[in-house]
């Protein structure tokens, strides 16, 4: 078997938990901060799990996490 390829620009946008779970960033971080509340800039700041119906897509692209 061939070794299977890593699509890059899914390994810089997800990462895997210590329990298996894969992780990622929130959107709405980058710009336009101002009239965002600092609660709420907190709270993007925060990973967030993948959902259970991207988990496979997500495998799929990183066949070694």
């Amino acid at each position: 078997m061939p070794k299977l390829k890593t699509r890059k620009a899914a390994a810089k946008r997800f990462r895997v938990s210590g329990t298996g779970k894969f992780m990622r960033r929130h959107a709405s971080k980058n710009h336009l901060l101002e009239h965002k509340s600092t609660a709420r800039k907190n709270k993007l700041s925060q990973m967030a799990t993948v959902d259970v119906t991207d988990v496979d897509r997500v495998r799929g692209m990183l066949p070694y996490a």
